[in-house]
């Protein structure tokens, strides 16, 4: 039996053999620490270039805007034929340019230097003034503004004023072949001219002019011309009352072609003769073709004695924006309108007659024998 102390001595071997002897667990292995991913270092953010710097564009300087004002005579600016030429010119002149347009109406001719000086305030660059009575206050204004164009419509000019063109016509040679024409075509032998008053040059040698032609195409012609003198020279163009009371009275004589010219005066011939329609009597008109301006008289109008005037104006507006722009006189055309309804009425040994004493006023080899003045 084994003693107490050998008991003890075994009882204590017991955790040694089991520390060291038999098959004991081995130690679990730790994971190897793996050492923290370094950071991958931050992409840098991407650097914008700056905006190109951009010059601030030139401030664009305007185009040069012409600005083209018309004083009219007191024969209004509707009056069918002078001063609504003249207009339809200015306005022509104007849109071809792309410039402004503007017109005054003159109701009395003591204020036509107002008139003028409205537009020269106003800084205008191109002024028209329509009508001989208005030729001394035009001259005194362009040589008072000598930057500024002007141009005087039926405005002979004596000596060159440099900013100042005068629009002048041969209204002799239109006067001419209205008369011949009236003369070849009068069934009567019997033709008349009611005028505006002979103190304006421009209807004298309307007048004058109508009374060679008539002549010249048939001598035998009766001619009746008469000129509305008897109040002032102004208000001879707008007198229609009158105008239409001649031509009825001359009618009452046998006359049966009328030419009418002066402004609302001669349109008052006309409106005489579309109503004695019935009797076969035919009306002349002038400056424009009134076929398109009084159809009042278009059943009974013939033709027109025409000056260009519209062209004539935008023409001389045109070269003055171009730098073009010439002082002194510039003779426009003339010429006669379109028989238009009555053609078939006119016989084509008249049209050849005049055909012929066209080309010859324009070669210079037939003259009128007009003065250019009363007197």
């Amino acid at each position: 039996m084994k003693s107490r102390r050998e008991l003890i001595m075994a009882l204590g071997a017991i955790p040694v053999l089991a520390a060291c002897g038999g098959e004991a667990a081995p130690p679990a292995k730790a994971e190897p620490t793996k050492a923290p991913a370094a950071a991958a270092p931050a992409a840098p953010a991407p650097t914008t270039a700056p905006a190109p710097t951009t010059a601030p564009a030139p401030t664009a300087v305007p185009a040069k805007v012409f600005k083209v004002g018309l004083v009219t005579d007191v024969g209004k600016v509707d009056d069918k034929s002078f001063n609504e030429s003249a207009w339809n010119g200015a306005k022509a002149g104007a849109a071809a340019i792309k410039g402004e347009s503007k017109y005054v109406e003159t109701q009395n001719p003591n204020d036509y230097k107002k008139n003028i000086q409205q537009f020269i305030s106003e800084k205008y660059d191109i002024i028209v003034t329509v009508g001989f009575l208005l030729g001394e206050a035009t001259i005194e204004a362009a040589k008072a503004n000598p930057t500024i164009k002007f141009i005087g419509v039926d405005q002979f000019q004596g000596a060159v004023v440099e900013n100042l063109a005068g629009l002048i016509f041969e209204e002799d040679k239109a006067g001419f072949m209205v008369g011949a024409l009236a003369a070849l075509f009068s069934k009567s032998g019997k033709v008349g001219a009611v005028l505006a008053t002979d103190v304006v040059p421009p209807v004298w040698r309307f007048g004058e002019g109508f009374r060679a032609g008539a002549k010249y195409a048939k001598a035998t012609t009766d001619i009746q011309i008469v000129y509305h003198s008897t109040v002032g020279p102004e208000k001879t163009f707008s007198d229609p009352e009158w105008g239409k009371a001649t031509a009825l009275s001359m009618i009452d004589k046998g006359v049966d072609v009328v030419f009418g010219a002066g402004g609302n005066t001669g349109n008052g011939a006309l409106y005489g003769v579309a109503d004695r329609k019935d009797k076969g009597v035919v009306a002349i008109g002038v400056d424009t073709d009134q076929w398109n301006t009084v159809p009042e008289a278009k059943a009974v109008l013939l033709s027109s004695g025409m000056k260009i005037i519209d062209l004539g104006v935008s023409d001389i507006i045109k070269a003055a924006s171009e730098g073009k722009f010439k002082g002194g006189n510039i003779t426009g055309k003339v010429g006669l309108a379109p028989f238009h309804d009555l053609d078939s009425k006119v016989d084509a040994a008249i049209k050849t007659k005049l055909e012929d004493i066209r080309k010859q006023l324009d070669a210079g080899t037939l003259k009128t024998e007009v003065k250019p003045a009363k007197g």
